[in-house]
């Protein structure tokens, strides 16, 4: 199927990344999961029991149910209006996040609102990244991924220095908030809410789909069977089950830099809160640039060759991270992970669009996101397990750069030129 270059099209989708990069970079990341694991549960050993339970608890639900949930998108030509629904749903559940105070049974029902709208931003993900091929022509997909996850950071970013200025540092915080029981902390959900709700409106102003004219009931029916035969089908698609494949792997040593980053830091290195900040700003500014700039690398050197060389670049900056006497050093390796962390996952999602059959996108993007996060929870635990055997978290970050080498292996064996060709429908 041919794609026309909507430029308008192509800059509302990247536009979604802006908005809903909000939530990770706020809520799931610095802000408010920094604020619930030391104020909302009794102490911070249950803070941190409670909020590891609910990312373990959303990355089975969604790995569960993504791929069924992009077949149905597929088949019924539902990925706008699924992703219309998770988007409310994530908002509407960040909006909520504001209403629980400290104390009492508050934290339990926080960390429900929580799994709810985490939920509904994963599963919005795989719908989508599913609109990747219909925005961007095929010589042009590493660079609208690129530009999508770079402004997916600047969005972050921005987002986070507005909640600082005006929610987190000022006193008093601005619209008459108290910082009495975490009120402008807390505020920076809805803070969240708004920029979310007003950024992502363009995907679905000006990104089109075509509809599906098949009733209900039958969708339903032959989702579950176009399902079954997927997984049968996979031999004829033997390049996108190798990638999956690396990229569970990998993409789980990504997961546990980006989750012990800041807990690395502190306590190998004592920075202070301030300084975990700050390092946390300069890594995502760092991923941003990257993604931007290896974009173009992408559509010249192809999207597998652009793997291997971040995952060269992550396990460099891992090795050197384990290793590094001093922190200036480990501010190297900081970087240098930034770098590449950014062009990792963008080049993933545009390999991923090169190999998907045009008519099962959605499906593939949801078998995409359960192999984000099936084994997302190996990294922590192998962190924590080695970290305490050997008494240093040096140790649990050699975990990290195991996962980078095996998932590098294992990328060595998928054949580009192979899954390019399988994309076209078997006659």
């Amino acid at each position: 199927m041919s794609r026309t270059f909507d430029r308008r099209a192509t800059a509302s989708w990247a536009l979604y990344d802006f908005a809903n990069s909000a939530f990770t970079t706020l809520v799931v990341t610095f802000v408010y999961a920094a604020y619930f694991t030391q104020r909302m549960a009794a102490d911070e050993i249950e803070g941190t029991a409670l909020w590891s339970r609910g990312v373990t608890v959303t990355a089975v639900l969604v790995a569960v149910a993504s791929p069924f949930l992009g077949a149905l998108a597929d088949r019924g030509g539902l990925r706008k209006r699924l992703l219309l629904a998770t988007t409310v749903v994530c908002v509407g559940g960040t909006v909520a996040l504001y209403f629980p105070e400290p104390g009492g049974q508050d934290a339990l029902l926080a960390i429900v609102l929580f799994v709810i709208a985490n939920v509904a931003f994963e599963l919005g993900g795989v719908f989508y990244n599913a609109f990747l091929p219909d925005v961007a022509p095929p010589d042009m997909l590493g660079r609208v991924s690129g530009w999508g996850w770079a402004l997916g950071y600047v969005g972050g970013l921005l987002c986070m220095v507005v909640a600082f200025a005006g929610f987190v540092f000022p006193e008093p915080p601005w619209f008459g908030l108290s910082t009495e029981a975490g009120q402008n902390i807390r505020a920076t959900n809805l803070l969240v809410a708004v920029w979310f709700a007003v950024f992502c409106l363009p995907m679905f102003l000006f990104v089109k789909e075509a509809r599906s004219s098949e009733p209900a009931k039958d969708i339903l029916r032959a989702t579950g069977r176009q399902l079954a035969g997927t997984f049968r089908s996979l031999k004829d698609f033997r390049q996108i089950g190798r990638l999956l494949l690396a990229r569970l792997i990998y993409n789980d040593g990504l997961v546990t830099v980006f989750a012990f980053g800041g807990v690395y830091a502190a306590g190998t290195f004592r920075f202070t809160f301030e300084e975990i900040l700050v390092f946390g700003i300069v890594l995502n500014v760092t991923a941003g640039a990257g993604a931007f700039a290896m974009g173009f690398l992408d559509d010249k050197l192809g999207g597998k060759k652009t793997l291997l060389i971040t995952l060269v670049g992550l396990g460099a900056g891992t090795l050197l991270g384990a290793v590094a006497p001093t922190p200036e050093l480990f501010w190297v390796a900081g970087i240098t992970i930034g770098i590449f962390a950014g062009p990792n996952q963008a080049a993933s999602r545009s390999l991923l669009a090169r190999f998907v059959p045009p008519d099962k996108e959605t499906e593939f993007f949801g078998f995409f996101a359960f192999s984000g996060k099936a084994t997302a929870f190996i990294g922590p635990l192998f962190f924590g397990l080695l970290t305490e055997a050997f008494e240093t978290q040096r140790a649990g970050l050699a975990f990290v750069l195991l996962s980078f080498v095996i998932g590098g292996l294992l990328l060595m064996r998928v054949d580009e030129a192979e899954g390019v060709r399988a994309r076209e429908p078997v006659a």
